[in-house]
């Protein structure tokens, strides 16, 4: 008797031959000894069950040591009856297999494509980009540079690889007759008696000689070694007639894969087909032991063997321990199969059930992930729902990892089942149990849905608790203009609802609005309206942090003894309450205070201790910022060689990030730097690079500031060029009028006036 384990992978043992196909891709490794590789782009189109991504993994497992750096992945699931995986998706996955840590992934697509293409420059790797839709959720994933190969598989022929980035087309058919039966013998072979060719030969036909049905129709012929081969086949002709007369009859092959879907699935016990069916509702292809105990209904116990039968029967694929996930053809089976065959209150009650599976545990993420955030008022969990909890900080974000598809798309999920409530609490609880690594422009989406629903519920809470999420969204993506209508709107919710936390909340953040554009004054009121809210409300920790923006304010204006006298209060209170990210943000504000009191070498102190913050919370977010700092300080105490390095880490930290403000301002860091060591063109072109990208962004403070040390860099060689830059700095700086821009004002006109 055959010991093989039932959940092999027949279908790859069927393809022992069949990587012939492939002969145009061996080709083009065969003579590239010692020569890079010209990028090249191959599409492998083939109909549905067709075998491709087994065929392009065996291939890619054959030629594994002509790639050195290794190999890329991602299953696109374009052709899922959910929501594809996009570009960005796919590139943040990437970025992460590459070494990037999730806090340095940039949020901006654009960002995020450009350093994926500076990681593979000089690299020799296979991607392979399985089970592609469209053009778009290619084209941003593909190398910028030689030595890489890239696969892709798709039911589509996606011509426009072709005619754009010239892609090579390879069609793969159904299986050859003898390689259909050799699969059939393979998975079947030690489990029933051999079998008559011409039998065998039938029931390939039946299954249109595709990979995915072959496999299924094999592995339910060697479950069942006592029933002859013309029973089964019988069988399956009943449900081919069966699929026939529904059928619209424009898809041969796709019938004869449904045919076997339905085959294989009648045969399962009733309790495991029910779970199979409702698996079909789950919000993504990708899930849980937990999610499906509750989408079920049953314990984790029960739910464990009933997907083990699926999984034996090939139905489903177990990715992890209690991971598991569909095929998309499956899964859109069982999608049909609950639509037609769960009565629908057992449809609605069985979706309910996962979606508030998913609510409670993300709310229990939260404590650990943003554990100063307020929790929502929830309902208890529905009965037969088992939320998980988290020992640590770590086991919460990689749970909120792992389930961002499925958390956006349950937030999806419960506003089409016109469940208002859930959907916006959905959203609104997703926000703070957000995870670090997944792009902020994932969530706003959901957020919307989120703000829709709580507003046609009339929640006015729930709609100003979404206003407040959207907001801080838009502050991260610098669309501030959006971001002030969004918490303006919650402010004045929250007042006529008389919820005073709330109103704190939204004035807090409308400062930090104004903060962004330097409406110093407005951010300023802003801040000591909520400081004393939090104060009355015995809220220590936000009123700490309202302190420390405020104190932020008043240094930017050059008030620098209010600046000092708030600074050490907010920093007393942020090590009270033991919160050492609040406290290394004052401490980098410190840095810069001690530096223009002349106390150097304290400032470096202050500047150090805050960066090793950083790096003990290992956030490359505040390394990134408080490094600008550092630079500053290690100028100060003549370091040029120290900080020329901090400004350089700053700058590639931000341009993983996607903070290209931050970038410039490093930039601009390291052409002070340059100018301290006379080296004026080097300082020049890095004025010029930063001038540009505040320019591009709208920032014209920070435009001026580079403007008057570009005017700087060159006064000696062009004076005539000096002049126009400090001219053009003082338009910009006509419409501020704090004390630090009216010093930056008298500065560059009396350079100007100054110039030969």
């Amino acid at each position: 008797m055959n010991t093989t384990p039932r959940q092999l992978p027949a279908d790859i043992r069927g393809f022992v031959n069949r990587t012939h196909e492939l002969d145009e891709l061996n080709a083009v490794l065969a003579d590239d000894e010692g020569h890079p590789l010209v990028i090249s782009v191959y599409v492998i189109a083939g109909t549905a069950g067709a075998g491709k991504t087994s065929l392009a993994l065996r291939w890619a497992h054959q030629v594994q040591g002509r790639f050195p750096d290794g190999q890329l992945y991602v299953n696109l699931r374009g052709y899922d009856p959910g929501e594809p995986v996009t570009a960005q998706e796919a590139l943040h996955r990437f970025l992460g297999a590459l070494g990037v840590r999730p806090p340095s992934v940039p949020q901006d697509p654009d960002s995020a494509a450009a350093l994926y293409r500076s990681l593979l420059a000089d690299r020799r790797m296979l991607i392979v980009l399985d089970n592609a839709a469209t053009v778009g959720q290619v084209r941003p994933l593909l190398p910028g540079s030689a030595g890489c190969l890239v696969v892709v598989t798709s039911r589509s022929r996606l011509s426009g690889l072709a005619v754009r980035d010239g892609a090579r087309r390879l069609t793969l058919g159904t299986l050859p007759q003898p390689e259909a039966v050799a699969l059939l013998r393979a998975v079947t072979a030690g489990y029933r008696p051999e079998d008559d060719l011409e039998k065998l030969t039938e029931l390939a036909g039946l299954c249109a000689r595709l990979p995915l049905a072959l496999r299924i129709a094999a592995e339910r012929a060697a479950s069942q070694p006592h029933l002859r081969l013309d029973d089964l086949i019988a069988d399956l002709r009943d449900e081919s007639a069966l699929w026939d007369a529904l059928s619209t009859g424009d898809d041969e092959e796709a019938e004869a894969v449904r045919t076997v879907f339905a085959w294989s699935y009648r045969a399962l016990p009733d309790r495991a087909a029910r779970l199979f069916r409702l698996l079909g509702l789950h919000p993504g292809p990708e899930f849980g032991l937990h999610a499906a105990a509750a989408l079920a209904g049953l314990t984790a116990a029960r739910t464990r063997q009933l997907l083990d039968s699926l999984v034996g029967a090939h139905l489903l694929e177990q990715t992890a321990p209690d991971r598991y996930q569909f095929h998309d053809l499956l899964r859109a089976y069982a999608t049909d199969q609950a639509q037609h065959e769960e009565p629908p209150e057992e449809r609605k009650a069985a979706l309910r059930r996962v979606l508030d599976w998913y609510l409670h545990t993300a709310d229990a993420a939260q404590s650990w992930i943003n554990p100063a955030e307020l929790h929502l008022e929830l309902a208890p969990s529905a009965e037969g729902v088992e939320p998980l909890s988290f020992a640590d900080y770590d086991a919460a974000v990689d749970w909120s990892e792992r389930e961002h598809t499925n958390l956006l798309q349950s937030v999806r999920d419960a506003a089409a089942a016109g469940d208002d409530r859930l959907a916006w609490q959905l959203s609104a609880v997703l926000a703070n149990a957000y995870s670090p690594s997944a792009p902020v422009a994932d969530w706003t989406a959901a957020g919307r849905i989120g703000l829709l629903s709580a507003r046609r519920l009339g929640d006015r809470r729930g709609e100003a608790q979404l206003l407040t999420e959207l907001g801080m969204s838009h502050t991260r993506n610098n669309r501030l203009a959006e971001s002030y209508e969004n918490h303006s709107e919650a402010l004045r919710i929250r007042r006529e609802l008389g919820d005073r936390t709330g109103e704190a909340d939204s004035l807090n953040l409308v400062g930090l609005v104004h903060l962004h554009a330097r409406r110093l004054g407005a951010a300023a009121e802003h801040f000591e309206q909520a400081a004393v809210i939090f104060q009355q409300l015995n809220s220590a920790h936000w009123e700490a942090t309202t302190l420390s923006n405020l104190a932020s304010t008043h240094y930017r204006a050059g008030r620098l003894p209010e600046a000092a006298a708030v600074a050490r209060q907010a920093l007393a209170a942020h090590r009270a309450l033991d919160n050492p990210r609040g406290e290394g943000n004052i401490l980098r504000l410190l840095s810069h205070l001690e530096l223009e009191q002349g106390q150097e070498e304290k400032g470096l102190g202050s500047a150090r201790d805050a960066v090793d913050i950083a790096l003990t919370l290992r956030d490359h977010r505040l390394e990134g910022y408080w490094l600008l700092t550092l630079g500053d300080a290690q100028q100060a105490n003549d370091q040029p060689a120290e900080a020329l390095i901090s400004y350089q880490r700053s700058a590639t930290l931000h341009r993983r990030l996607g903070n290209r403000s931050r970038e410039a301002m490093a930039w601009h860091g390291a052409a002070q730097t340059y100018r301290r060591l006379d080296r004026h063109k080097e300082a020049a072109q890095f004025h010029r690079r930063a001038a540009d990208v505040h320019h591009e962004l709208g920032d014209t403070w920070d435009e001026a500031m580079a403007l008057d040390g570009l005017a700087e860099a060159v006064a000696v060689d062009d004076p005539e060029a000096a002049r126009t830059h400090w001219t053009d700095a003082l338009r910009l700086l006509a419409g501020y009028d704090d004390p630090r821009a009216v010093t930056a004002r008298e500065r560059a006109e009396g350079r100007r006036a100054g110039i030969g």
